[in-house]
């Protein structure tokens, strides 16, 4: 296909896959040295060396942003600047040159922009932008490599849940941890997710969708799923496990504690919340960027299954999704200064 033809997408057929789209934007730092420059190059596969540091070690973080048409006509980001600050927190901690969040946020806007014809139509679907840094120079001792490369690269995506919203059937995993005291769980590291696929396919081959994991220190306390946080409500007020340091603070999380708490005037706590917590709740959601809010229909935790709010969603994961969503779509005002339009 031309780089000047309009790409000719099913829309409706979107699924959650990857789709080839123009062009990925691409920039290399040194150790020691500062993100600077970058450019939009062709949308292609790429070349790395057989040693380098992220295939040998794992050293590699990413993010995940998405862009939209909203109901104003415009492409619009949601809160990227709080991913690029998430960026900046993960390449420190795993020993890259440290992310600059407004050169994140504007290399975000260059690729988003000379994409911007793979953006879905309003209400079907988003573009989402998977922005990238490995460790790309060739090493063979353990030790941060000398080279980074970031990249951001996008693919038109429909919904998450393609049937529609469905309350997930969940399990709480206790032969299995997401991550560790002290460790790297708070930072958006590749080997977090890698981590969580073998437990996944366990689970799914039980019929559940996803684990609930519990903390890796006493094994009572919930931590969070293996790509969202979880957040439950009981008796008016609305809690999700405390960042304590092995939990990944999503940008999906925060929002809904800001929309919950200064919108609907929920009480909401960042706490410790236990197995007992969560089995007796009123309703239980989990958050993230791929799936917004979405409702928890059943737990089951050592053989037991708890049916939660009826296996439907319930009214406050119900209210706090649509006021995300109409933010999110400049269907509703927007009174935190979250959406950007790129266009």
């Amino acid at each position: 296909m031309s780089l000047d033809t309009k790409p000719n997408i099913d829309w409706d057929s979107l699924g959650f896959n990857v789709t080839e789209t123009k062009s990925m934007f691409r920039s290399t730092c040194a150790i020691g040295e500062k993100w600077s420059g970058g450019d939009l190059i062709p949308y292609s596969d790429i070349s790395l060396s057989p040693f380098a540091g992220v295939l040998n070690y794992g050293q590699g973080v990413f993010e995940g942003v998405k862009a939209f048409r909203s109901s104003k006509g415009n492409v619009v980001l949601f809160r990227a600047d709080m991913n690029g600050k998430r960026m900046a927190f993960s390449t420190r901690r795993i020993c890259m040159p440290e992310m600059d969040p407004d050169f994140f946020v504007d290399a975000v806007i260059k690729t988003v922009k000379d994409n911007i014809d793979y953006v879905p139509p309003y209400g079907r679907g988003s573009l989402y932008i998977r922005p990238v840094v490995w460790g790309t120079a060739p090493i063979l001792g353990v030790s941060p490599t000398s080279e980074y490369t970031f990249m951001v690269i996008v693919s038109p995506v429909g919904p998450y849940f393609k049937e529609g919203i469905k309350p997930l059937n969940l399990k709480v995993n206790t032969d299995y941890h997401r991550a560790a005291p002290k460790g790297i769980g708070n930072a958006k590291a590749i080997g977090n997710y890698s981590a969580s696929l073998f437990p996944l396919m366990e689970a799914k081959a039980e019929g559940f969708d996803e684990n609930i994991y519990l903390d890796a220190k006493d094994e009572k306390f919930v931590e969070e799923l293996g790509s969202a946080n979880v957040f439950i409500y009981k008796d008016g007020v609305l809690k999700t496990p405390a960042l304590n340091g092995s939990i990944l603070g999503g940008i999906t999380r925060q929002s809904v504690c800001q929309v919950a708490s200064d919108i609907l005037g929920i009480t909401v706590k960042e706490t410790e919340i236990t197995v007992d917590d969560l089995l007796s709740a009123e309703e239980v959601f989990c958050t993230g960027t791929a799936v917004v809010v979405t409702p928890v229909g059943r737990i089951t935790y050592q053989g037991k299954t708890t049916e939660i709010n009826q296996n439907q969603m319930g009214p406050i994961a119900k209210k706090i999704r649509e006021m995300l969503v109409g933010i999110q779509r400049e269907e509703i005002e927007d009174p935190f200064g979250w959406v950007l339009p790129v266009n």
